[in-house]
């Protein structure tokens, strides 16, 4: 209470009745695989630029396939994808070492090798405190980088102007001192914020230059082009898993998680979907990785994992066309077969996975319509061909299997065909329920924290009773929930009726909250007979 030691006018401002519940955001993805280059740790990324900015374009001649799932994600709706880059054994770094200076590029990869990088004088001079010409105040550095390899190797773009080809990226730190207090202390203007793909540290005894050289290029104090980067072999279960680095050490400090551990983190608790662009269950070793994100999605609980299918799989007897043999779970969704698309850098038709249009399907769902309608029925943007046509014969095979299919539709076009988990259960074999539940869940337990240690008497179980009819009851009114009446749709009870006397001593407030969910109508059946007219007496 409120202390009142001298007569006066008090004014208070008190919380009653129930707090608002937000909604959580469902389409927040996230994908897991290898890049040409880029940071290790999870990048939110928005457009397809972006990812080529930071990660690079298509590589390895195509079978690397994070590049299109990324592009197809956002074509067909995406918004939002932490793009978590892996390394396998084998995999180094690009440095270069010279007059004190150690550029290194972001991220492991022979894509570092095509940086170059300079240091020059800054460009702002200043005269020094006892007089004479003015000298540059600090020193410049430039780094250009080329996405593919350069014919005679990497050169110096800015003192050779007109060669080609010209560099893609190119960024430019002027002005920068080796001083901590100084606003353009080099490492927060580079290593905390650099897009060109480079950190930088500085020795005590490096060459900072003083004045710039004569005419408008000045002599560099030194420049050359990074070296030693290698991609390594393909990263491992284990790696995925991201509690190993690319020599499968133990990685301990939380600041260095990769993969599924780095995406465990509160930092990126808004992603909602999970995959592994082009990771099929082809064998012990893709499944594996399957079933890691698949542990992943299950042990988090506001998470569901898309998967692919295996490539060349044309037959429906082929085992792999069963994924419950490998994995039952309502936390995950099969999807079958790989799609045909352009490559985007030079247009040739490419067979891509497609768990990147799933992602990006699920994304515009939710934004369009809402979670709780089934990501299907929706033609894949960017899709020019299939890799196998699946026709009703073979859905009828597949479809009671849990595999969702992408079909071909005369007059239609390519469309997602198919809205179910790989779970046996009943209960929740449609992504929708699925999803809708975690959307719920989630919600509701990101809104709630507030009630966590108030007193645990009858006002409180009020309000959070009230709380959450408010946010189900908004839900039910926008089509979440089936029923024709509230008390049809859901229920929250909470009290005597929930909790006896050992949970209130115990310290345990249980809230019982039950949800009708609508499900998709996934068959749809028309009755029609003949209507005769009957004789009349």
């Amino acid at each position: 209470m409120p202390e009142y030691l001298a007569p006066g006018v008090f004014i208070e401002e008190i919380e009653r009745g129930p707090k608002p519940i937000e909604g959580v955001a469902t389409s927040t993805a996230a994908f897991l695989g290898e890049t040409e280059r880029g940071p290790l740790s999870p990048r939110l990324v928005t457009s397809y630029g972006e990812y080529l900015r930071l990660y690079g374009g298509v590589f390895a001649g195509g079978t690397k396939y994070m590049p299109f799932s990324v592009k197809m994600f956002f074509d067909n709706g995406g918004r939002r994808v932490y793009i978590t880059r892996l390394v396998g054994a084998g995999a180094a770094t690009s440095v270069l070492d010279d007059a004190g200076y150690r550029f290194e590029a972001l991220g492991p990869g022979a894509a570092g090798d095509r940086i170059f990088v300079r240091v020059i004088a800054s460009t702002t001079r200043a005269a020094p405190e006892g007089g004479g010409d003015p000298l540059a105040i600090g020193f410049r550095v430039q780094a250009a980088t080329w996405d593919r390899d350069v014919p005679g190797g990497v050169f110096d773009p800015f003192a050779e102007p007109e060669r080609l080809p010209r560099p893609t990226l190119v960024e430019d730190f002027d002005d920068l001192t080796r001083d901590p207090d100084h606003p353009t202390y080099w490492e927060k203007m580079i290593t905390d914020t650099s897009s060109a793909l480079i950190g930088l540290t500085v020795d005590d005894a490096a060459d900072v230059p003083d004045t710039p050289g004569d005419g408008e290029d000045p002599v560099p104090v030194m420049g050359g082009p990074l070296a030693g980067g290698a991609d390594g072999a393909a990263p491992t279960a284990a790696q995925f898993g991201g509690l190993v680095d690319e020599d499968d050490a133990a990685i301990v400090d939380p600041k260095d998680y990769r993969g599924l551990a780095a995406l465990s983190l509160d930092a990126y608790r808004d992603v909602a979907i999970v995959h592994a662009p082009g990771i099929g269950n082809d064998d012990d070793d893709t499944r594996a990785i399957q079933g890691e994100i698949v542990t992943h999605c299950e042990r988090n609980r506001f998470r569901i994992a898309v998967l692919d299918a295996a490539r060349n799989l044309s037959a429906v007897s082929d085992p792999r066309l069963s994924p419950r043999n490998f994995r039952d779970s309502q936390y995950a969704a099969f999807y079958y077969p790989w799609i045909y698309t352009a490559n985007p850098r030079n247009g040739v038709k490419t067979l891509v996975p497609p768990g990147g249009a799933t992602c990006g399907i699920y994304a515009l769902t939710d934004n369009t319509r809402g979670v709780w309608k089934a990501p299907a029925n929706v033609p894949v943007a960017g899709a020019i061909d299939l890799e196998f046509d699946v026709n009703t014969g073979r859905q009828e095979v597949l479809n009671p299997r849990g595999v969702n299919c992408i079909r071909r539709f005369p007059g239609r076009g390519i469309r997602m065909w198919g809205a179910r988990t790989i779970s046996s259960d009943p209960l929740w074999k449609y992504v929708s329920v699925r999803r809708l539940f975690i959307f719920l869940e989630a919600s509701i337990y990101n809104s709630t924290q507030w009630v966590v240690f108030e007193p645990n008497d009858q006002r409180l179980w009020a309000r959070v009773q009230q709380t959450v009819t408010l946010f189900l009851r908004s839900q039910w009114r926008e089509g979440a929930l089936f029923g024709a009446k509230e008390e049809e749709a859901f229920s929250v009870a909470v009290g005597r009726s929930t909790m006896t006397e050992d949970d209130i001593l115990n310290g345990r407030l249980i809230v019982e909250i039950g949800i009708a969910p609508v499900r998709p109508a996934e068959f749809v059946v028309f009755r029609v007979f003949q209507k005769t007219q009957e004789a009349k007496t």
